[in-house]
């Protein structure tokens, strides 16, 4: 069975792209034509899953993988993660890759069974999914196994991109490491016994867009990680920045970006943005999902062809 990183990889040259776009559906951001006001449970579920399928259609040729945050189908119980199961279906119509944003973590058998839901064989499941290493080993190795059984991958927190995640990942420990530092010492230990042909493990790990100058400090302590990257755009990640996340052949790292492109359309000064049609939504949504996949680009590729 392939190493997922190579799996990955693959996918990321093919397409040229090392873009992931988020799933996060928020209806009060839909515009008419996919929902009024004072809808039931069952008419919001039903335009989040047209939503999902219109930024799929949109995106499917410039992202590697779409990237669905759970807390906005949980939130709609059952109906809602019937919906999440229907948008992991026809991403993979599209051959885009999934990353279940769940940020799972608890302890032995707990911890198992959700490693089962999210990379096992059920519709729930995706192909990666982000997992909180804090509770310690015995919360992330039944994920690792897991991952390792189905020939899948995940992203271990490592440096979120929210503001107060120095709170307690930048805290010294008695020896005067860094939490975060420390972690990622620990999950290079396993990275670097699970590394595929492209050098790569399917142990990866979340590193905020928003902390340039620490992902330079990660990359150096995990080389063997791919890096799923979020907070690109509206978080305050820059294009520019990038090129701390990405190593001498322009690999190593996806980033991610959400409201940025799902709702490029929006605007705070007006609400003329209601009354976009299906089709003018369709095509604005591209044409902000081509630009971050050129602008990540350009910092790839500037990266490979100068030595960066």
């Amino acid at each position: 069975m392939k190493n997922f990183a190579d799996l990955l990889i693959e996918h990321i040259q093919k397409k040229e792209t090392a873009l992931v776009v988020g799933l996060d559906p928020n209806p009060k951001y839909f515009p008419y034509f996919l929902l009024e006001s004072d809808a039931t449970n069952e008419k919001v579920c039903r335009a989040i899953l047209k939503f999902n399928k219109l930024v799929i259609d949109a995106v499917h040729e410039h992202v590697v993988a779409v990237k669905p945050q759970l807390a906005y189908y949980e939130v709609y119980g059952s109906l809602g993660i019937e919906v999440l199961e229907k948008t992991i279906e026809y991403a993979r119509l599209k051959n885009l890759i999934v990353i279940q944003d769940a940020k799972r973590g608890d302890i032995g058998s707990t911890s198992k069974a959700y490693a089962e839901a999210f990379l096992g064989t059920s519709k729930l499941s995706g192909d990666m999914v982000t997992v909180n290493p804090f509770l310690g080993s015995d919360g992330y190795m039944p994920f690792i196994e897991t991952a390792n059984k189905y020939g899948k991958g995940i992203f271990l927190l490592i440096k979120t991109s929210n503001p107060s995640s120095f709170e307690i990942q930048d805290l010294k420990l008695e020896n005067g490491e860094i939490l975060y530092t420390n972690m990622a010492k620990e999950i290079n230990k396993l990275a670097l016994k699970t590394v595929g042909e492209n050098n790569y493990s399917f142990i990866g790990a979340v590193v905020g867009a928003t902390y340039p100058e620490e992902a330079m400090k990660i990359r150096q302590l995990m080389p063997h990680s791919i890096f799923l990257v979020p907070g690109l755009g509206v978080q305050g990640g820059k294009a520019e920045d990038m090129k701390a996340y990405f190593d001498e052949k322009g690999l190593g790292a996806v980033i991610s970006s959400s409201r940025g492109i799902t709702y490029c359309y929006y605007s705070e000064s007006n609400n003329d943005w209601k009354n976009i049609t299906e089709n003018s939504m369709l095509n604005e949504i591209a044409a902000a999902t081509r630009s971050a996949k050129e602008q990540i680009n350009d910092v790839r590729f500037s990266k490979l062809h100068q030595g960066y």
